[in-house]
């Protein structure tokens, strides 16, 4: 069983996503994947690999902590 940690990873792939007055399936287009990863992505429901979320910051031209953020957790045991 996996251990939860407690951490998080929240985007801003929306904001920058609508600023740049594109659409989920434009944005797929452009960085290789399906509109439905995209829409997951925004929901929070969908935490990318670090070659998707380097694409996206690469695309829009932005360091990778102004769209992904980790939030880390509580639990500190080892």
């Amino acid at each position: 069983m996996k251990k939860d940690f407690g951490d998080n990873i929240s985007n801003t792939v929306y904001e920058h996503r609508v600023l740049a007055r594109m659409s989920q399936q434009e944005l797929a287009d452009k960085v290789g994947v399906s509109k439905q990863t995209i829409f997951v992505m925004e929901k929070g429901n969908y935490v990318p690999t670090l070659l998707l979320a380097f694409r996206i910051s690469d695309y829009f031209k932005v360091p990778l902590k102004e769209i992904f953020q980790y939030e880390g957790g509580i639990n500190n045991d080892q």
